[in-house]
């Protein structure tokens, strides 16, 4: 058995989405728009900052930090594995990469030294220096990094289960 197949996961990729929709969330209703690059810059103004109660409390400080991990390692997982191991390896990875993105914004400085130039002339990349200087570590967001890992490879087994793979077209 190799350790990625050519299968896709559908419902992982729809989980890692609707997880993924859902702490963004938190920056559309429970954070000013200022603060977060794609409502403060987006063409149509999608912040509900003020107009809804905030919706998450307390826990809207880290949600963002579990959500992102959970997703992506949801939606990678069913693009590009169906074997265990393979889970294991693609949560390990999003875990460690999350993290340092974390620990980055306590070691700012170094963190904005380390981007390569040309990062500024890709959209999506070009506000990553204005992530560290702007940010803020906490040891509550690893600590959701490191459970938004471990959810997501439990239920990237649980959903194996359930053989939704299909071939990959």
């Amino acid at each position: 058995m190799t350790l990625f197949q050519q299968k896709i996961n559908t419902l992982q990729i729809i989980t890692g989405l609707f997880i993924l929709f859902s702490g963004s969330l938190v920056y559309i209703v429970d954070r000013p728009p200022e603060q977060t690059c794609f409502v403060d810059n987006s063409i149509l103004k999608i912040s509900l900052y003020q107009t809804l109660p905030n919706l998450f409390g307390v826990l809207g400080n880290s949600l963002p930090d579990f959500a992102h991990v959970f997703a992506f390692t949801m939606i990678t997982a069913g693009l590009v594995s169906c074997s265990s191991k393979g889970y294991i390896l693609i949560s390990t990875l999003w875990l460690i990469t999350d993290s340092l993105f974390e620990i980055g914004q306590k070691f700012s400085t170094t963190a904005v030294e380390l981007i390569p130039g040309w990062f500024h002339s890709i959209p999506f990349l070009k506000n990553t220096p204005c992530f560290f200087r702007s940010g803020t570590f906490d040891w509550l967001d690893l600590a959701a990094i490191l459970t938004g890992s471990v959810s997501a490879c439990f239920t990237i087994h649980i959903l194996s289960r359930k053989k939704i793979c299909s071939n990959r077209p």
